[in-house]
Parts: structure tokens; C-alpha cells; sequence
């Protein structure tokens, strides 16, 4: 059974449940049919290579012998070399794209852009997205495979497999799914690597909650905004994802105290204990700079007094921020707690605390 015919079964089980509508919504991937790819030899991508060539005036075949004798490298990289004999400029933007040292692009080239020629084009695309989602550059990746004809690819599995990275790290569940399907069903001859590691993609995209408000959501939005940041890109689509960050976290934040709210006996109080110490206050305000002193709070998470904390949380000491940390956090779990502790500093940088 292939894994379409596999999520196939699961679209009718689900349908017998929850409505064909609803099922078809969850499973629209699993309906799609593609025809069967397979990577082309070497032959037939050295002919497509100086076909190309011939048409725009650029054919030198005893160059072309030279690079299609460099068995070492693979067939995108010889065709790419190939192309660049009529087209430099996008060979030198695949080069930079591939190259760790490089500042990283914040567009597709012109000169791969631009290409008429529809193998050309769909192959330095293809070797130019490969570069980018290599250096986890996957937004501007993503766009570059928008130009692709599946039909011209000399290296198929490589394009799907890359394409599945790119979607399985910023989330896009649907896409990924889609490229994995193809890479593992569609493309005949994909390499064992690329299947494996595939096919664990597929099944941790199974596990993702649907819940926005879930902290390992969110904590997908973390990485995408410190991926981002350290590619130096802080603009405005990090700050639009920081912002979503902050709106998820103060929602699972309210969550949590609606949870608790006339609960507090029930062992919701974040100590873990049954209620308020003797001789707290739980009508009195929050210190500026700390959580209640002793260790016990009333039960509730006061959204006041965590946005006092967070405004303040850049001036704070290493031991105070600690410290503030353990309060919030005592009924998590432990893995949840760098997360809390991003909130606030995502907080900061909005406000321009830290930079």
C-alpha cells in the first residue's frame, strides 16, 4: 500500500464519521493524484542541456563534453554548468545561494527569474531553492519552486525532498505532506536518505496539534523567529511572527487562569498547593520587579501583574528573571518554562527593551 493509498483509507474512515465534507477538508491531500517521476540519465539531460544551448546561440560542445565528464559531480550540478554557458548570472546566484559565507537573498534572482526557456528555468530554480533550504532559507526556497514543471526535472527526488524541509519547517502541514507524498510514491528511483527522513517528517507532522494555543505551536513559532533572526532577518515578517508568538502565549496564558479560577483546591494553584498561604494578600498588587514574596500565590495568573514583569524584565536581574521564571512555571512541565522565559524577552524587543 502506498502512503496515499494509506491516507486514502483514512479519508473513508473518516468520512463514515465526520461527514464527507469535513473529511475531505482534513484529507485534501490524500486525493490528489500526480503521474510517476523518475530522475532523467545523463544522456537524455545532456541532450536537453544542448538542445537548449543550440537555441540560444551558446553551444560549445567540447565544453560541454569537458563538464558532463565530471562524474564526481551530480547531474543537477552539470546541467546547471551547463546552462551557465548561455546564462552566468544565474549560475553565480545558485553559487551564492549554495555558499554558507553569503549574505542570503531576499528574492529570487532576475536572471533565474527572467529564464524563457522552461527546462532551464525549472532546473535552476530547482538548484537555487536546493542552495537556500541548505542554508534554512526557506521562505525566498519556497518562492523559487513556484517556477518549477515537475516533467524537466533531471533530479526530481532532490527538489521534493528539499521542498518538504522547507514546508515541515515553517509549518505549512498540507504542502509538506503533498512533497512528501510525491517524493515517496511519485519519484521511483528517490534515494533511501531522502525516504527515511521523509517518512519520519510524515509522521511528526501527524503529531502536530491543530490548537494555535498549544505550547508546542508556539514553540514552533519560537524557532521560526530565531531562525530568522539569525539569518539577520528582523524585519517585518519576524516582528508580525514575534507578535503572534506573544498573542498565543498571552492566550494559553488566560487559558490556564481560567483553568484555575475556583479551582485553586483542586491543586491548580502554580505552587501545587491548596490554596493561599495564611497572611497572603491576594488583592494587593504584584512588586514591581518580582513575583509575590513566599513563594505562594492565589491560584490565579494576574495578566496585569506579568505585563508589569515583562516591561521590566530587560532591567532584571540574571537571578530575578530566574527566580520569576520558577514562579510562573511551577505547574508546567519543565520543557515549557524557556518558552515562558522567550515570552518576555519577545515582549522586550517589540517594546524596545532589547535589542
Amino acid at each position: 500500500m502506498t502512503l496515499r493509498q494509506w491516507l486514502f483509507s483514512m479519508v473513508v474512515s473518516a468520512t463514515a464519521t465526520l461527514g464527507a465534507t469535513a473529511a475531505e477538508k482534513e484529507f485534501k491531500p490524500a486525493a490528489l493524484t500526480f503521474g510517476t517521476l523518475r530522475g532523467m540519465t545523463v544522456e537524455s539531460a545532456k541532450v536537453k542541456v544542448e538542445t537548449y544551448l543550440k537555441g540560444a546561440g551558446k553551444l560549445d560542445q567540447a565544453k560541454v563534453d569537458t563538464i558532463w565528464g565530471q562524474y564526481d559531480k551530480s547531474i543537477l550540478e552539470r546541467t546547471v554548468e551547463s546552462i551557465a554557458l548561455a546564462n552566468p548570472d544565474a549560475k553565480k546566484a545558485i553559487d551564492d545561494a549554495r555558499d554558507a559565507s553569503t549574505t542570503p537573498v531576499t528574492e529570487v534572482p532576475t536572471a533565474i527569474k527572467n529564464e524563457k526557456d522552461a527546462f532551464a528555468k525549472t532546473n535552476l530554480s530547482a538548484a537555487f531553492a536546493k542552495g537556500l533550504a541548505s542554508k534554512r532559507v526557506y521562505e525566498e526556497a519556497l518562492e523559487a519552486s513556484k517556477a518549477i514543471t515537475p516533467e524537466n526535472l533531471v533530479d526530481p527526488s532532490a527538489f521534493y525532498f528539499f521542498k518538504a524541509v522547507a514546508e515541515h519547517a515553517l509549518t505549512k502541514r498540507d504542502d509538506a505532506v503533498l512533497s512528501v507524498i510525491r517524493l515517496l510514491d511519485d519519484v521511483t528511483d528517490a534515494p533511501d536518505r531522502y525516504k527515511m527522513v521523509a517518512t519520519l517528517m510524515f509522521f511528526d507532522i501527524q503529531n502536530w496539534s491543530k490548537d494555535p494555543k498549544d505550547l508546542s505551536n508556539i514553540g514552533k513559532l519560537m524557532d521560526n523567529s530565531g531562525r530568522r533572526l539569525d539569518l539577520t532577518r528582523g524585519g517585518t515578517q519576524t516582528q508580525e511572527i514575534q507578535k503572534k508568538i506573544v498573542f498565543r502565549l498571552d492566550e494559553k496564558i488566560k487559558e490556564l487562569e481560567n483553568q484555575c479560577k475556583g479551582n485553586c483546591n483542586g491543586g491548580c494553584c502554580p505552587g501545587g498547593g491548596n490554596g493561599p498561604a495564611k497572611g497572603d494578600n491576594p488583592s494587593s498588587p504584584a512588586n514591581q520587579s518580582s513575583l509575590p514574596q513566599g513563594g505562594q500565590r492565589d491560584g490565579k495568573v494576574d495578566a496585569k501583574e506579568l505585563r508589569k514583569l515583562a516591561e521590566n524584565w530587560g532591567t532584571l536581574p540574571a537571578s530575578e528573571r530566574q527566580k520569576a521564571v520558577q514562579e510562573l512555571t511551577r505547574d508546567l512541565p519543565a520543557k515549557h518554562k524557556p518558552m515562558i522565559e522567550e515570552y518576555f524577552k519577545t515582549l522586550n524587543r517589540m517594546n524596545g527593551y532589547e535589542r
